[in-house]
């Protein structure tokens, strides 16, 4: 019986991947997941800020535009807003009810933390303190991400003063951000 070169190929031992081989295999494998999890990590943990810094500086510009209309000092600011909803969500993302944001201070600062209908993790509140000459404002959104009754606390705050035109102070105060 003659064999073919091609008889002799499909007889061919399959070799399996030696030490060296899956050595480098493991190593390209370790160096991929050490670059990949903590970028993945990373937006995970700035995807959980967007919604409150997002909306935080929402209600900074509506506090600047309502400041800039209105502009006397004590007349400056629209009257301060409660939590709304009354309480952050515990671990979950809820949709509002119908009417939430119709507070005349929401309404006033052209605020809503989500569109209609669509669901969010944070309560937010407007506190205002008119003033003769100054008047300023904090606005905070507190969220209980993972539902310990932890909560995260973002603060944006804000003023206007006579004669100047209104402004947000610099930066952001973060309480707990990974409660």
């Amino acid at each position: 019986m003659t064999t073919t070169r091609a008889t002799l190929a499909k007889r061919a031992p399959q070799r399996g991947l030696t030490a060296v081989e899956a050595a480098i295999v493991f190593a390209i494998g370790g160096s991929l997941l050490a670059v990949a999890v903590p970028a993945f990590v990373r937006e995970l943990h700035a995807s959980r800020f967007a919604e409150p810094v997002e909306g935080l500086q929402r209600m900074g510009q509506g506090a600047l535009a309502y400041a800039t209309a209105h502009p006397a000092a004590r007349d400056a600011l629209p009257a301060s807003a409660p939590l709304t909803p009354v309480a952050p969500p515990r671990g979950t993302r809820e949709v509002d009810p119908p009417g939430a944001w119709e507070h005349p201070s929401w309404v006033a600062l052209g605020f809503r933390a989500a569109p209609e209908g669509v669901a969010h993790g944070f309560a937010f509140a407007f506190d205002a303190a008119p003033g003769a000459a100054r008047s300023s404002f904090v606005a905070r959104a507190h969220g209980d991400l993972d539902g310990d009754g932890v909560r995260s606390t973002f603060e944006l705050r804000g003023h206007a003063q006579d004669g100047e035109p209104p402004v947000l102070e610099p930066g952001m105060y973060v309480d707990s951000e990974v409660e």
